[in-house]
């Protein structure tokens, strides 16, 4: 597979070290909250400088809780052994993870995916390239799908939302289930389906809801509005469970935004227990590993399809044509929470166009109005403001 580093030349060397690492916590409040328990998103944006004064920036990201965790683990473990290191991604992601993974793959990944994204655009804007331009992509525009967090949501307001993806030229949407009864899921997948008609596909999302014996009963039900795919049906790493699944019902399954590691990836591909394979970006601990992940599903013949996070799936999905479309959540994207300055693509009729910009074409604002921040340095001891 072209962008995978297990196989792919190394980067050629800058022969210019990493001189710094800073993060600092930006908090944006959900124009949409995604419930009670998730009324906000957590970005902390790293920024890797050399000792000739170049500079990368990525993030790491967490939608509810341990922000202030990721920003400790950044300070304290990852940034000081940073420094000093030639600024190649797959080297660096490699040794600090050997150094780090005792600690978990969990917040230590999340932490780590900040280091690995500021990397991967220092190099791409070293070559005066986009990151999706590095990774050798052939393609800017994606198909795009629309995302509700919409569990919550009253029948008319999901509807509504259903009318605007309708509008915003949508061909695929997904609907959160679960949590309540099978029957009054039914009926608000059935009123979407009514909205968004037969020719567009309709995903379902449990959110780990259910076990073996609930998700057959659900998805047996559920079938009759010809669900696309049932997504986490299952706690995340119920591997057993997921075989036990596999065995008693047809509709596609996938899952994969809370496996943390590319060998949690490899037993379920090796179990052939998902049709569908979701990694986040971020979560799995970057744009490195999310390559070998991606290279594991291609071999294991199952689709590919990240989850959130467009200003890192995008690019990837751009270098990796069998990777599906971009999850777009309602007004959860960087630019509509107001981190960045500019979104690094357009969105129009259903399709994501990549921008041009160097790296991951991320400019972030230094603060969020009307949201508290915080912020950490490690370096070499030298000023680098």
């Amino acid at each position: 597979m072209t962008a995978d580093p297990t196989t792919a030349e190394r980067l050629p060397e800058l022969g210019d070290p990493v001189r710094a690492v800073e993060a600092r916590l930006l908090t944006a409040r959900l124009p949409r909250p995604w419930g009670p328990e998730a009324p906000e998103n957590h970005v902390i944006v790293v920024t890797v400088s050399t000792e000739s004064g170049r500079q990368g920036t990525g993030f790491a990201w967490t939608p509810t809780v341990g922000p202030t965790a990721v920003l400790a683990a950044l300070r304290d473990d990852l940034a000081p052994r940073a420094v000093g290191l030639e600024p190649d991604p797959v080297a660096v992601w490699g040794r600090l993870w050997l150094e780090t993974h005792e600690a978990g793959d969990g917040l230590m990944g999340i932490a780590l995916a900040g280091v690995d994204t500021a990397l991967w655009d220092l190099r791409a804007r070293s070559a005066e390239a986009s990151v999706a331009a590095l990774l050798g992509a052939s393609r800017r525009a994606l198909p795009a799908y629309g995302s509700g967090v919409n569990r919550h949501y009253p029948l008319p307001e999901l509807v509504a939302q259903a009318e605007r993806w309708v509008a915003a030229g949508f061909d695929a949407v997904k609907v959160k289930v679960g949590g309540r009864e099978t029957a009054e899921d039914l009926d608000r997948l059935r009123a979407v389906r009514e909205v968004i008609g037969p020719g567009r596909a309709l995903m379902i999302d449990a959110n780990q809801l259910w076990d073996v014996p609930a998700a057959v009963a659900a998805i047996d039900r559920l079938a009759e509005v010809e669900p696309a795919w049932v997504e986490e049906p299952l706690l995340s790493d119920d591997l057993a469970g997921y075989r036990a699944l596999r065995e008693e019902v047809g509709v596609p399954i996938a899952a994969g935004e809370n496996l943390r590691s590319r060998w949690a990836f490899e037993r379920f591909l090796e179990a052939g227990v998902l049709d569908v394979v979701q990694p986040n970006v971020v979560r799995v601990g970057g744009i490195t590993p999310a390559l070998e992940i991606a290279a594991l599903v291609a071999d294991a013949g199952a689709r590919l399809a990240f989850h959130l996070l467009p200003e890192l799936s995008a690019p990837l999905a751009a270098a990796l044509p069998d990777a599906g479309a971009i999850e777009i959540v309602e007004d959860a994207t960087f630019d509509r929470l107001g981190l960045v300055r500019a979104a690094p693509f357009t969105l129009a009729g259903g399709t994501l166009t990549l921008s041009d910009r160097p790296g991951l074409g991320l400019d972030f604002v230094t603060s969020v109005p009307g949201a508290a921040g915080a912020a950490g340095t490690a370096s070499t001891g030298e000023d680098t403001r």
